[in-house]
């Protein structure tokens, strides 16, 4: 008969040391933009779908309307796992990590000014 080592998993807040409270308070209210920044993106699909008929084929509008629904899901899922890396890297005392994800998304808006540009246009 052999021994199964069970696998506890630690829960991340109860490592290391609680950050300075003015540190963790700092790290939610960017999560909260980012939060902010998402429902700004949803806002916009629903207001592309539903209030501007006019603006294009319905394909486009279509397009347009989804790409930003995914946006925002994917942006609130990086916000919470940003946030979380954030809180654990301050417990552990270590640097934060520092992502290349946002110059995806700076890129991912120059994208869709410049389709929403050329749909408005045409």
């Amino acid at each position: 008969m052999t021994l199964k080592t069970k696998r506890v998993k630690t829960n991340w807040r109860s490592l290391g040391k609680a950050p300075d409270y003015r540190f963790s308070l700092a790290n939610e209210r960017t999560y909260l933009a980012w939060i902010r920044t998402a429902m700004a993106l949803l806002a916009g699909a629903i207001a592309i779908d539903q209030l501007t008929p006019e603006l294009a084929n319905p394909l486009i509008r279509i397009f347009l309307s989804t790409f930003l629904c995914l946006c925002s899901g994917l942006l609130a899922l990086f916000a919470y796992r940003r946030w979380a890396s954030n809180e654990r890297a301050m417990r552990n005392n270590s640097e934060l990590s520092y992502t290349k994800f946002l110059k995806i998304i700076s890129g991912i808006v120059i994208f869709l000014t410049t389709i929403i540009i050329i749909a408005i246009l045409l």
